[in-house]
């Protein structure tokens, strides 16, 4: 579809949230707009595609209320301010409509995050995504580095990269809209995608993308949805394996779990984001004790959270009930460095083989 045919579907839905509204109001009624809870207790598991998504708990907004006439009037204003900037073939930044508002009065938002959840109610709502409003995240996105050629559309047309021959220590960054990519060709067995980026360097320095035919990838932490997009689409399209490599702690479960079982505030995105096939390959809380890796004690913090994750569906298996229960009971945590106290080697060239023999991908 081309870009304008897209840009004038995302139109038609954004405006027909108004016209609903205006005529619930030419009946007599008073505006509403029903949107799904967005907690824990509100996620299914789709068995046909694999995926964590919103139940049918919903939460109705009103204009009956105060409150809920606010909330209606916000989403007016970015609707019209959505349609003005697809009409402009234009984009914004998610930062940018926040400053925007400043202008539109009563509908200004009074943080960001307030507008973050609005924009993701209209993706709910339009079953698009915020892409396709022309809305861009602030931050940057993550980069790849291996035997992967695409190519990539760009405003200055298209250009042809390849991932290993083609750029630098960085590798290529991904960008914001991954669909404006096409891939050509690879020569790679997996994707080991790794929360930091000390681990990156050490797997590029190490040139373990040469040795095993791995496409490394810097998740720079929490990854961003062009991210999780990129990882869909090469192990979907490219029937490339994915393997995810974080820190020992449930915070870096949580990176995981948006990756292979979709994050509770992204459930209505799941179908395009999530990526079910992909493994956990460490750090594993058993690691810590295998390898007697260094390690700190947990904080108030990290235990609250890990049983938080004992409470939450998507960490209901047998394997992730086993290794949160032995962290709890250790007691401790440890980063992917720590694999460094064994020599600089060790990960590339022992542990990493090691695991990826035992689940089937070496």
């Amino acid at each position: 579809m081309a870009n304008n045919e897209k840009d004038k579907k995302t139109q038609e839905r954004l405006v027909s949230i108004a016209s609903e509204w205006y005529g619930q109001m030419m009946d007599g009624r008073v505006p509403t707009i029903t949107l799904p809870t967005r907690t824990k207790a509100n996620i299914e598991f789709n068995e046909s595609s694999e995926v964590w998504e919103y139940g049918d708990k919903g939460t109705t907004r009103t204009a009956n209320t105060a409150k809920g006439a606010l909330h209606i009037l916000k989403m007016a204003y970015v609707v019209g301010f959505l349609k003005q900037q697809l009409i402009e073939s234009r984009s914004s930044t998610l930062r940018e409509m926040y400053y925007i508002s400043e202008g539109w009065k009563r509908a200004k938002f009074a943080a960001q995050d307030e507008s973050n959840m609005l924009i993701e109610d209209l993706e709910i709502v339009t079953e698009l995504s915020r892409e396709a409003f022309h809305l861009r995240p602030e931050e940057d996105g993550a980069s790849i580095y291996g035997p992967l050629r695409l190519r990539e559309q760009t405003k200055r047309g298209n250009r042809d990269i390849h991932c290993q021959e083609d750029v630098g220590e960085a590798g290529y960054p991904i960008p914001s809209n991954v669909e404006n990519i096409e891939f050509l060709d690879h020569d790679a067995s997996f994707v080991i995608a790794t929360e930091t980026g000390g681990m990156y360097a050490r797997l590029m320095e190490n040139g373990f993308d040469e040795a095993h035919n791995a496409i490394l990838l810097h998740l720079k932490g929490q990854p961003a949805r062009s991210t999780r997009r990129m990882l869909r689409r090469m192990n979907y399209e490219l029937g490339i394996p994915v393997v995810v490599f974080t820190d020992g702690d449930p915070w870096s479960y949580r990176i995981f779990a948006s990756i292979a079982y979709g994050s509770i505030k992204a459930a209505h995105m799941s179908d395009i984001l999530v990526t079910p096939s992909a493994q956990f390959i460490g750090v594993q809380p058993s690691d810590i004790s295998d390898y007697n890796l260094p390690s700190d004690k947990l904080t108030e913090g990290d235990i609250a959270a890990l049983k938080a994750e004992l409470t939450d569906p998507r960490f209901d298996t047998d394997y992730w009930r086993k290794q949160i229960k032995l962290q709890l009971d250790m007691g401790l945590k440890s980063e992917q460095q720590a694999f460094a106290s064994r020599g600089l080697d060790f990960v590339t060239d022992e542990y990493l083989p090691s695991r990826l023999s035992e689940m089937g991908i070496l």
